[in-house]
């Protein structure tokens, strides 16, 4: 499949930034430990591409990736990515394959993945009429720190949830040590005390967003990640209004 989006990077090579751009567990699968010395690096070329995971081949290597990741950072996990008809997943490529992974999952009458722990503290938005999505199987390759390309993926997937599916909240199951990043970094708020994941067998916190909100972040900060204040936030290395408008009708007309 064609990419949804190419994208040049070259002249953000070599700029340091005191946050990480890294995750780990099933939601943050390389997040660095205590000591890591990250900084925010090119890929190993001037261009990367965003795709669907949807054949087989392309879902393989988004499985491969996560089984990878997790079992680097010792998590326990059934990372197989399957064909499903309310979840998307992305793949981000280079010329040396695929580094980066996520899946968006829609909410429906099968529920989501989220509600195995935390259905007490979703069901009550879906009562006031939200219509909820989450996201999983976040990976990213330890040998890539860039802060553009994984913004790239964090926002082709709100694009699909907010733009497509006309999702209202995401959710994200993330181990607490690491919730910080998320709520500093895209503005999550912690939804739930800390309860144990069985599919990662590992503790969780719940996390969530107004999708309207992330809109907003989006516009008023998307495509400005040349301010001296880009480190602070990934939202500035999100596309640029115009960006967004252009992969937007491009999805819609696919």
């Amino acid at each position: 499949m064609a990419p949804i989006l190419e994208r040049a990077e070259a002249q953000y090579a070599g700029t340091a930034h005191e946050e990480p751009a890294r995750f780990r567990s099933e939601l943050a699968v390389s997040e660095p430990e205590p000591g890591d010395n990250i900084r925010d690096e090119t890929i190993d070329m001037k261009t990367y591409g965003i795709r669907l995971a949807d054949t087989d081949e392309g879902r393989n290597s988004a499985s491969v990736l996560i089984q990878k990741m997790y079992a680097w950072r010792g998590y326990l996990t059934a990372s197989r990515v399957e064909a499903h008809p309310n979840r998307i997943t992305l793949a981000a490529s280079h010329q040396n394959g695929i580094y980066g992974t996520v899946t968006l999952g829609i909410d429906s009458e099968l529920g989501i993945l989220a509600d195995e722990v935390f259905k007490d503290q979703i069901d009550p938005l879906r009562q006031q009429g939200a219509k909820v999505c989450e996201i999983t199987k976040l990976a990213v390759d330890t040998g890539v720190r860039s802060q553009m390309a994984l913004a790239a993926l964090f926002h082709t997937l709100f694009i699909y949830g907010y733009h497509i599916h006309r999702c209202t909240h995401a959710f994200i199951e993330v181990n607490p040590r690491h919730r910080r990043y998320y709520e500093h970094m895209l503005g999550f708020q912690r939804m739930s005390s800390v309860r144990e994941n069985p599919r990662v067998k590992a503790p969780a916190c719940l996390l969530s967003i107004r999708l309207d909100d992330m809109a907003e972040h989006i516009r008023r900060h998307g495509g400005t990640s040349d301010h001296p204040q880009a480190g602070r936030s990934l939202y500035p290395y999100f596309f640029s209004a115009r960006e967004e408008e252009g992969i937007i009708n491009r999805l819609k007309t696919s």
